[in-house]
């Protein structure tokens, strides 16, 4: 891929996927600028890095007249961590932020750039309650104040893309793992139980998850940074292939030699908003970028358990 000396802004550089952005860019040779909240929570030797609260037009205008990037990957977002419940955050972050990014990368784009002015990140969640396959030009249907707020993003972003005559696309994640991972979430959660040698209360585990290795969704977010789409579409960018959280769990303790008893299924209720829904449809990214992302769980949960630079935190 080619990013060399290419201007690149991540917002949200700090986060879980962002630092996997952040670092895949840096490997391509792009001049990459690192927007995070605070400066201490920066990976290090992966770009120049600005400190701003992302809530605020104004420190987004100034980052774009500083910088003056080619392309933009908005990460930022606001309601994935069970303690962030401020419906004014979720607004602001999930849905005006897009609008800004938006109007900014319009006013200050490189004329001689040929690939995407932004790429904004979606989220399954946006879907809701809608079965089938998840075609992106199909019904959603969100249940959650962050699945709706991040739909609002996404029909900015398409809005803007076609009145401003700006390249920009929404890639909607589904559930993403890998190094880095927050605590609190399932595998980081199942390492810390094998590590400390006790049980884990789960579900019942039958709920069906698209499982994407963080290093194949970031590289998949750079390719379509450098693919031709149509302006302001969304792409899913997922594997396509769905597994049970009971399979992932079970997966997880046998590559963590985790006795299978200490896996307690069932003992905690599953969530009501839980998707239910076919494997989803992947056919536009594979148009567009000539892959898919491929690592097998197995495989994922063995790099993550081997630790390194974007072990959990």
């Amino acid at each position: 891929m080619n990013y060399w000396r290419v201007r690149a802004v991540v917002l949200g550089a700090s986060g879980f996927i962002g630092r996997w952005v952040a670092r895949k860019l840096e490997e391509t040779g792009a001049e990459t600028y690192l927007v995070v909240r605070q400066t201490a929570s920066a990976a290090d030797g992966q770009g120049a890095v600005f400190q701003a609260d992302l809530a605020q037009p104004e420190a987004v205008a100034d980052i774009f007249k500083r910088v003056r990037p080619a392309i933009v990957f908005n990460l930022a977002g606001y309601g994935v961590d069970p303690s962030e419940r401020d419906a004014d955050a979720s607004e602001k972050i999930n849905a005006r932020l897009p609008l800004t990014i938006c109007r900014e990368a319009a006013r200050w784009k490189d004329g001689g750039w040929p690939g995407q002015h932004v790429i904004h990140v979606g989220s399954a969640l946006e879907y809701g309650e809608v079965s089938g396959d998840l075609r992106e030009d199909g019904p959603a249907h969100p249940t959650t104040v962050y699945g709706q707020t991040k739909l609002q993003g996404t029909l900015h972003i398409a809005k803007c893309a076609k009145t401003l005559g700006l390249r920009a696309i929404t890639a909607r994640l589904f559930t993403v793992y890998g190094p880095g991972e927050h605590r609190g979430r399932l595998l980081p959660s199942l390492m810390e139980a094998a590590h400390a040698r006790k049980p884990i209360d789960l579900t019942a585990g039958t709920q069906l998850r698209d499982f994407t290795y963080v290093e194949d969704a970031a590289d998949g977010l750079l390719r379509l940074g450098l693919a031709e789409a149509k302006a302001g579409e969304v792409v899913n960018l997922a594997t396509g292939r769905l597994t049970t959280v009971r399979l992932f769990a079970e997966t997880a303790a046998r590559v963590l030699e985790m006795p299978m008893e200490n896996l307690k299924f069932g003992a905690i209720p599953t969530r009501a908003e839980e998707m239910r829904h076919d494997p989803v449809a992947v056919e536009r990214f594979r148009e567009i970028t000539g892959t898919v992302p491929a690592t097998g769980i197995e495989e994922g949960i063995r790099r993550t358990v081997s630790g390194g630079k974007f072990a959990p935190d």
